[in-house]
Formats: C-alpha cells, structure tokens, sequence
C-alpha cells in the first residue's frame, strides 16, 4: 500500500470515527443539567453489587475488561521500556558510590517511608470502599520505596528493591487479572462478570470479585512502576559508556 493509499484510508476512518461521534455528542444532556443517566445507573449497579466506591465499581465490575486493557497497556509499557534499557555490551557496569545527604532530609525520609507504605496498602485495600484503589495505591507503595532513594542513596534503594522476585511480581499480577476472567467463565458466567459472594455492604470483603481485580491491579501498578524507574536509575546511575569512561580519563 503506499503511502497515499494509507493517508486516503486514514482520512476516510477519521471521517467515519468523527461522524459517529457527533451524532452520539447530539444525545448527551445539557451540560450541568441534574440528568445524569450513566451516573444514576452506574450508582443503582455499584450499590446493587455492594461496593460503595463507585469509582472502583465501574473499574473492577461494570467495566472490568476496560481495564484489562489499561493494566495491560503499562504492562506492556514496563515490559518495552526494559527491553529497550537493557544492559548493551558496550556499556560497563559502574558500582554506584555513597551519596551524601542532610541530616535532615535523611530523618524526613526514614521518618515518611514506613507511613507511606501504610497509606499505600490501606489505599489499595479499601478501593473498593473510599475514594483511592489500585492505581492510586500502586503509585503510593512505588512512591514509598523510592523515598529510600531520597532519605539515603541509591545503594540502599537496591538493597530494598529485588528486581528478580519484583518482575516475576508483575507478570503475575497482571495475569490473575486475566485468570479471575477465566474463573468466571468457568463458573458458567461472562468474562469478569461479578460472580463471587458479595458479602456485607460497606465492609472490606463485599463487592464480589472488585477486591481482587483491585489488589490485583495495585500490586501491578507498584511493582512494574518499581521495575520501571529500576531500569532509568540504572542507566543514569551505574552503566557507563566506556568512550564516555576514556574521555574523563586524564
């Protein structure tokens, strides 16, 4: 095909896409009006599947595979990226030194790491019930391992982070998003449809299988962030390109 063709064809898809999109745009209610039909839905289905955040309701149950495909598209984003990042057999392995750091910023980071490790857990496990759930708490428990970093140097980040037992982690969090569909459909249901026992309203245990599609989610997010910036503070840090290396030689 060349190259006109695919611009043609491009051009004709967008067309069709933004006509769809205009005529679907002409149904929505006035902005600001009290109408708010998937709102009100999205309420009646959260509460009839007794998960009190409705945020994690329509993420976890109502548009479970939607989802899937957002955790799979930063699964696939950690998997490129240290892909790319990986050690070159030009590069030399440089042992990072000690770094200093106040006193201050080192008491402030000690101080701030373990809490923050609490709020990230309790994030991600009460998703399903206050504000917050996988991604958000994902994103905390990172942030909180990192503070190490900052609080002392990167060698104690290393120590505190196994990259080996992270990355098997993250493949196996991301693939019981998928195998809890695959239960499901074997329990004679749709994909990620929301079978399990419900449990008591506005406790940790109800909302079916939304606890476990979110702490699924939350361990993806923590240990692929982790397994990421891993991959950017080694280059920055520790691999060295050895033409680089001659040129500070004296």
């Amino acid at each position: 095909m060349t190259a006109r063709a695919r611009l043609l064809l491009a051009l004709a898809a967008a067309a069709v896409i933004a006509a769809f999109f205009a005529a679907a745009c002409t149904d929505l209610p006035p902005f600001g009006s009290a109408s708010h039909p998937y709102g009100d839905r999205a309420v009646a289905a959260a509460l009839a599947h007794r998960t009190a955040n409705v945020v994690s309701s329509v993420n976890f149950d109502l548009r479970a595979f939607d989802t899937l495909g957002e955790e799979s598209i930063l699964f696939g984003t950690v998997l490129g990226a240290a892909l790319l990042l990986r050690r070159a057999r030009d590069e030399r392995h440089h042992r990072a030194e000690a770094g200093r750091v106040l006193p201050t910023t080192k008491l402030f980071g000690t101080l701030l790491l373990p809490v923050t490790l609490v709020v990230g857990v309790y994030v991600v496990a009460h998703g399903q019930l206050s504000p917050g759930g996988g991604f958000q708490g994902g994103v905390v428990l990172a942030t909180a391992l990192h503070l190490a970093y900052v609080a002392a140097d990167y060698r104690a980040l290393r120590s505190l982070r196994p990259l080996a037992v992270l990355d098997v982690t993250d493949c196996a969090a991301a693939a019981s998003f998928t195998l809890v569909g695959l239960a499901t459909l074997a329990a004679g249901s749709a994909f990620l449809q929301n079978t399990l026992p419900l449990g008591t309203f506005n406790t940790i245990t109800s909302g079916g299988t939304v606890p476990l599609l979110n702490a699924a989610v939350g361990v993806e997010v923590a240990t692929g962030l982790i397994v990421l910036i891993a991959h950017f503070l080694d280059q920055a840090v520790e691999l060295t390109d050895p033409d680089e290396h001659r040129k500070e030689r004296p």
